[in-house]
């Protein structure tokens, strides 16, 4: 783990997943952080060729698909960094600009986060299914939110400026009194009982529940013995409501 993250024991508290707000002295402090650029996570993504030779970088599939070390009690710096660059919004209707935002210190790949961020969220079965919206990542200038990945105590912080208690199970929030989706850095690196190893999935439900948040969403359970969980269940917590047990979905709109 980065020397910027330093290990501390937090009480466990079960809490909903929580927002983040960022204020301006937090992003004045923020120098952009590359959108490509080598972290501790990124300079080990690639494995060595059958024959020994150079070794092949990690597709993003294949980054999605690992888990990366980072303590369940991280409480990092505090300050933020933006992923510097732009992504266009590729689909039709309302336009929603975002940036993305990394606590500094953290070893993850800022650049993959990011890559995620738009890939899940410019998904059909994602929030602008049917041409309803799409989103731009900006790096500066105006935005509707800023999508943060904290560590935990980071994110405990600017969650309860919400009112918000996320120590409890370690999760996520949309920080509503603020311009931040906090994306817990723990969750994000190590995912949860409720997907296995399904890493990838794990983190589009992620990124797609707090964003559903804050376009205005708010919880729902599993309704059917078998059926996909809808995507604002609390999936990183359990599966199962009154007996009833869904399957793990990511999607607002998974077309099945």
């Amino acid at each position: 783990m980065a020397a910027a993250v330093v290990t501390a024991v937090l009480a466990v508290v079960v809490a909903g997943q929580v927002e983040d707000g960022g204020d301006a002295t937090a992003q004045a402090r923020a120098s952009e952080v590359p959108h490509r650029g080598p972290d501790a996570a990124s300079r080990s993504d690639s494995r060595p060729t059958p024959d020994g030779g150079a070794a092949v970088p990690l597709s993003y599939e294949e980054k999605m698909a690992r888990r990366y070390p980072l303590d369940a009690n991280a409480h990092g710096s505090g300050d933020f960094g933006t992923v510097g660059g732009h992504d266009a919004a590729p689909g039709k209707g309302e336009v929603l600009r975002y940036r993305v935002d990394v606590e500094k210190g953290l070893p993850l790949d800022g650049g993959l986060f990011a890559e995620a961020v738009h890939r899940t969220l410019n998904d059909e079965r994602s929030w602008g299914h049917g041409g309803v919206r799409t989103f731009e990542r900006v790096s500066s200038g105006p935005s509707d939110f800023v999508i943060t990945l904290a560590s935990p105590g980071t994110t405990a912080t600017w969650c309860a400026k919400s009112g918000l208690d996320t120590t409890e199970d370690n999760v996520s929030c949309d920080s509503a009194a603020t311009d931040r989706v906090m994306i817990n850095a723990y969750r994000w690196a190590q995912g949860a009982q409720t997907y296995g190893d399904d890493m990838h999935s794990y983190r589009q439900m992620l990124i797609n529940h707090e964003v559903g948040h804050r376009l205005g969403h708010d919880h729902e359970t599993c309704e059917a013995q078998g059926a996909l969980a809808p995507v604002m269940m609390q999936q990183t917590k359990f599966l199962t409501t009154d007996g009833r047990t869904c399957r793990p979905n990511p999607w607002p709109h998974p077309g099945r």
